[in-house]
């Protein structure tokens, strides 16, 4: 078969940019009610996309005055999402940060149950001060702690979701044997962050264990990718960086002992649609016309560790920015977006417009001629295996890009034109299930996701 692209729907309340919710067109309230996204659902489901993707966050995002702040906790909301699509796979956020895996690992395998092998998980781990104030603790913890964290968390639910072998349930009536103890594995896990006995009170779902998704691009991040993720979301602004990105990841997760073409890296990407190029550039100029900049201005000296008051509107960057590696939030996003301003030399208005619509992604103006284009240019080369679509406008911006984008990717052959056979989400990535640790003789060291 040739290569196919892979399409999630990242969705987000009324669209990705910030002013989306002043729009006429918008419901401020959308990110509260269960029809809004059941319609975001099946318009993505239309669409044939591989998946939808929620994101999450244990704390209430920057300021409530900027936007629709707050948000349906997304497992639950997945579980109804589960019920109003037959296709379309499931992904959400959960922290390894401020999560405990026995729960985790629980909930995510009753989602994977319910939606018939349709559930992924976008293991994050969370940086920033008021979320570790809401869990008792006076400070973040280190970048480095939280991902040694991550990586004992991910090998604790895994042998959960491995506590049960696939035939472990006997359902035998007429001896009265529903299931055999022998198949049935406690993890009796003791760690630096974890002590947990299991097993886990569910059994091994469809896919074996959900799809596992990794957002980081920090030099963590991408080791942490490298030894577990099965798909990548991640932010360049170029072809060139992004080829390096892509690179640079399949070489890692090569050398990690997988095979490459079990690692999808899916770049997000903003679609501002319109019939000609001057409308996509008017449309993109309306939702930038409502940026309340006071907003990004604080939003962007929180991500550059400035003390308020230090950015103005219409000069550049300062000089002198720490780099990296004292920053121990969102590192990558921190040196994509420094040098996206430098490189373009842009003000801070100017920088801020560009941060509206996707928060560093890759925004795109244009026909849907262009951004076919575009998606089919990272593609073949070598810069991406699909794209994290974030409409800028819910959810006109979705249906612009499902009744127009989607038939020029399929006429040229780079995406399905139906779903076929129904398929789990794992074999919908292209994806083999994996084998039961336990089953296969392996013992209870860390399963490598090949």
């Amino acid at each position: 078969m040739p290569r196919q692209l892979h399409l999630n729907a990242f969705l987000m309340n009324t669209g990705h940019h910030e002013a989306s919710w002043r729009l006429p067109e918008s419901d401020p309230y959308a990110h509260v009610e269960l029809a809004h996204y059941v319609r975001l659902a099946r318009a993505a489901e239309r669409g044939t996309f591989d998946s939808l993707f929620l994101a999450d966050s244990p704390q209430l995002w920057g300021t409530v005055a900027q936007r629709p702040a707050g948000a349906l906790e997304p497992l639950t909301l997945l579980t109804a999402l589960a019920t109003a699509t037959e296709h379309i796979g499931l992904i959400a956020t959960a922290s390894t940060s401020y999560n405990l895996p026995y729960n985790l690992a629980r909930a995510f395998a009753s989602l994977d149950i319910i939606s018939g092998g349709r559930a992924g998980w976008n293991v994050v781990t969370t940086a920033g001060a008021e979320a570790a104030r809401n869990f008792g603790l006076d400070a973040e913890p280190a970048h480095t702690e939280r991902y040694a964290r991550a990586a004992e968390f991910l090998d604790v639910t895994l042998k959960l979701w491995d506590s049960w072998e696939d035939d472990a349930v006997v359902a035998d009536k007429a001896s009265g044997l529903w299931a055999d103890d022998a198949k049935i594995h406690p993890p009796r896990h003791r760690g630096r962050f974890f002590s947990v006995e299991g097993p886990l009170n569910v059994p091994r779902t469809p896919q074996g264990h959900p799809l596992l998704v990794q957002a980081g691009s920090s030099e963590n991040g991408k080791a942490f990718a490298a030894r577990y993720a099965e798909a990548v979301f991640t932010a360049q602004q170029t072809l060139g960086d992004a080829q390096a990105f892509y690179a640079d990841l399949k070489s890692r997760t090569a050398a990690a002992g997988r095979d490459p073409g079990h690692m999808k890296v899916l770049p997000g990407i903003v679609p501002v649609i319109g019939s000609t190029e001057a409308e996509a550039r008017a449309n993109e100029r309306v939702l930038e016309d409502h940026i309340v900049y006071a907003h990004g201005v604080s939003r962007l000296e929180s991500l550059l560790q400035l003390e308020p008051g230090t950015l103005e509107l219409d000069a550049r960057l300062p000089a002198g920015l720490p780099p990296e590696d004292a920053v121990e939030g969102a590192k990558s996003r921190y040196t994509l977006v420094v040098e996206l301003a430098r490189r373009e030399r842009l003000t801070v208005r100017q920088l801020i417009g560009r941060l509206g619509g996707g928060r560093g992604h890759l925004t795109f103006a244009g026909t849907p001629e262009q951004i076919a284009d575009a998606i089919e240019t990272w593609f073949t080369q070598e810069a991406a295996d699909g794209f994290n679509i974030m409409p800028a406008l819910l959810p006109s911006g979705l249906d612009a890009f499902v009744d127009h984008v989607v038939p020029l990717l399929r006429a040229r052959g780079l995406f399905r034109t139906d779903y076929g056979p129904r398929q789990t989400l794992r074999e919908r990535y292209g994806l083999p299930r994996p084998a039961n640790q336990y089953a296969t003789g392996t013992g209870a060291a860390a399963p490598a996701l090949v």
